[in-house]
This record gives structure tokens, sequence and C-alpha cells, in this order.
């Protein structure tokens, strides 16, 4: 806890989390976990089935880019009051499209066109799923332990990225199906856990007349949702452009709100720069003659260093303060990406990775936790769709980017970009300090 913190915030930070957010916490970490696990081996069943490498990465592009054109859509329906029904039929679906894969393998080979479908079914769902569930945390848990819960979410992923990986690698060594079935499973449980939630997830329609807005938040809510008043059928004109507005609604908040933007800016660049470093190791470890199971390594270094940030993340978070530890952490993330130009080995990069994984989630916890709270409830899933594309967009440049630069300038060249990268990041949320002490204090 901070110095000046009261006996009431320490009582706070002990208090047990509520039912819901342990039920939300196994829904999330059995999702990611069988995620995980299928996701290691499906490269791995297509190539088996005869296909070539370009068809495996069609494959996840395809799916990738699925997610994040439907995501802003699912988006709508979740704020407007279902986010329950989706969170629960998209889970039941991912898990049907995944019973559908295992059933398919064990028949022996299966058509492209039929696991291809079912994958893109389950990516459909997934991405579902995870725009309905943003901003779910605001309504399951009081302000004062969002940084606790969203560092729990945190480190459940994190877990997984360590488990998930070994389960569905030894789940295929014992049968190609396997990983597939547990992945069903893992949907299952987190249709089960959503179900059994107790808290209303829907948003207040009206805020209460007397209710006052943060200067800092757009005057964006359910009072402005432009379906709100509507009693009558209008013009097929008017509802496309009542649609219009609704699905960027979420951007013109983003775009309007100072501290949203730099929770998207900063996201999307960090995670984009994780990226593009991953793919510059895989690169440099290859030509290196180096097989497979360094990059497991690093893989597995990375995720248990993220899994210790994210469990110190409140701690932290509450001694060194939102606005100082923003900046300081960002400031170490340049000599971190400059050093893995000239990492020359898998204990190397292992290591400056581990250090990077372990600072990005105190940052995060920051971050996602603030926006929560700035975020108005009849927005929240349209905003975390907005911070999902954007995400996910400079996930999948990245890979990209960096193999242009690796052809061209060689394989530090990476590093080196993503240094400067950073490097003007952390310039900009300096200038920006003073305006983050009152939002992440």
């Amino acid at each position: 806890m901070a110095p000046g913190a009261t006996a009431a915030d320490r009582r706070a930070a002990r208090r047990p989390v509520s039912r819901d957010v342990r039920l939300f916490w196994w829904a999330s970490a059995s999702d990611a976990l069988g995620t995980q696990a299928s996701g290691v081996v499906l490269p791995l069943l297509l190539l088996g089935l005869g296909h070539s490498a370009t068809t495996v990465g069609l494959v996840a592009g395809v799916s990738t880019a699925a997610g994040l054109l439907l995501a802003p859509l699912a988006a709508v329906p979740a704020d407007r009051g279902a986010r329950k029904p989706v969170m629960f039929w998209s889970a039941t679906v991912s898990a049907l499209a995944m019973a559908g894969v295992t059933g398919a393998v064990v028949t022996g080979e299966p058509p492209l066109v039929l696991v291809l479908g079912a994958v893109l079914v389950e990516r459909f769902a997934t991405a579902v799923y995870e725009a309905a569930a943003a901003g779910t945390v605001a309504m399951i848990a009081p302000p004062e332990d969002c940084p606790r819960v969203v560092a729990g979410l945190s480190a459940g992923d994190q877990g997984a990225l360590i488990l998930g990986p070994a389960l569905g690698g030894a789940l295929y060594q014992v049968a190609r199906a396997l990983p597939f079935l547990a992945d069903a499973v893992s949907y299952a449980v987190a249709a089960a856990c959503v179900r059994a939630l107790r808290s209303d997830l829907r948003p207040e329609r009206r805020p209460d007349p007397g209710a006052t807005t943060d200067s800092s938040v757009v005057a964006l809510d359910a009072t402005s949702d432009p379906l709100s008043s509507c009693s009558t059928p209008a013009p097929v004109k008017g509802l496309v452009r009542r649609t219009r507005d609704e699905l960027g609604a979420g951007l013109a908040l983003v775009r309007t709100s100072p501290f949203l933007r730099l929770v998207v800016t900063w996201t999307a660049t960090v995670n984009g720069v994780i990226v593009a470093l991953y793919y510059g190791a895989v690169f440099t470890l290859q030509k290196g003659g180096h097989g497979g199971a360094p990059m497991g390594l690093v893989l597995a270094l990375s995720g248990a260093a993220g899994l210790i940030g994210s469990l110190a993340a409140p701690r932290v978070v509450g001694r060194i303060g939102g606005a100082r530890l923003i900046v300081t952490v960002t400031w170490l993330l340049v000599p971190l990406a400059a050093g893995l130009a000239t990492a020359d080995g898998p204990w190397a990069y292992g290591a400056l990775f581990g250090v990077f994984c372990l600072l990005m989630p105190l940052v995060a916890v920051v971050l996602q936790s603030r926006a929560l709270q700035e975020t108005p409830p009849s927005l929240q899933a349209r905003t975390g769709a907005v911070l999902a594309s954007a995400v996910g967009g400079s996930a999948a440049l990245a890979p990209v980017v960096a193999g242009v630069f690796v052809s061209r300038l060689g394989t530090a060249a990476p590093a080196m970009v993503c240094a400067g990268l950073l490097a003007a990041l952390a310039l900009h949320t300096t200038v920006v300090r003073s305006r983050l002490t009152g939002a992440t204090g």
C-alpha cells in the first residue's frame, strides 16, 4: 500500500474477492489455457495433413482478421444489455466448434475446408466473447478492487501461456485430437462459469439526474445512446446513421479522452514491439542454427516473468504511484529492446525478454484498471473493442515489418527500430505525466 493509505484502504486490499470475480477468473483462465493448448498444435496438425506453410499462415491470418472485424459489431449488443447472454452463447459455440475439430481429427484425415470452417467459427465466437467480456470487471468488482482483479486476470493469462503449450504438446503426443478436446472442455467450463454469475451485467440505462461526469471523460453515456429515445421505426437512412454511430461510439470516446488515447497508444505500441522483437529473435536464432527448443525456452522464461509481474503489480503500483510507474517502465523498456540487437543466444534472449515481460504487466494493470473507471458502463464493450482492434492490428503487422527489416537491413534492425519507437513513446508519456498524475493516482 502507499504510505498515505488509510485503514479502510488496507482492509480493502485484504478483502477476499467475490464469488463472481472468482467465476470470471476461472472462465478467463480456462479459456486461455485451452486456446494455448490447441493453438500451439494447430500448425502441426495442418502440416501433418500435408498442407504447406503458406496454407498454415493463411489460416492464421484469415482467422485473426475475421476476429478483428467482428469484435466491434459484437460489442454493440453487449453494451446494450446482452453482455451475459452474448458471453455464454459465444463460449458455447466455441466449445461446439472445437468439438467438431476433435471429431473430424478422430475420424482420420479431415478435409482442410472442414478444419478451416471450424477454426473460423471458433475465432468468430472468441472475438464475440472477448468483446462482450470487456468491462465485466467494472460490473462485478468495486472500483478499489479493479487493479487487484485485473492483475489476477493477467496472471491467469500468463499462467496459461506457460502451461498451455506444454499441455497441448503432451496431449498431441498421445493423440492428435486431445488438444482440441481440451480446448472444447475449456470453453464449456467458461460458459458454465458465465452462466453461474449472479451480477447484473447490464449497464444502467440512465444515470442519476444529480450525477456528475469527470471532466477528463467525454460526455458519452447511456443518455446519448442514439436509440434510447426511439419509440417508432425510423427511415432506413436514419437507421443506417444510428447504427454507424453506435459502432463508432467507442472510437469517439477514445478519440476525445486523453487518458484512453494514452491507453490505446501505449498498449498497441508495446504489444506490437514485443511481437516484432519475438519474430526478430526467431529469425536470428534460426540463422544461428538453433531449433525450436530455444524459442520454447524464451517463451517459458517470458511467461514466467509475466506471471510474476502480474502478481506483483498491485503492490508495486501502490508503492510507486501510477503516473511515475508508467514513465519509469517505458524508459526502462528502451535499453532492453536495444540490448536484443546484440543478443546472440537463447539464454540472452530469454533473460532480456523475461525482464521485458516482467515490467509490462506493471503498467498494463494501471492502464486497464483505470480505463475501466474512465469508461461509462454503456460503452465498456465498444471501447474494449477499439483497444483490441488496435492491439490486434499492431500484432498482425509486426511480423511483416520484422521480416522486411531483417531481409533488408539485418537481424539487428527490428530491435533498433523497436528501441526508437519505445523512446518516442517514453518521451510522450513524460510530456503528459502531469495529466497522468490525476488520472492514475
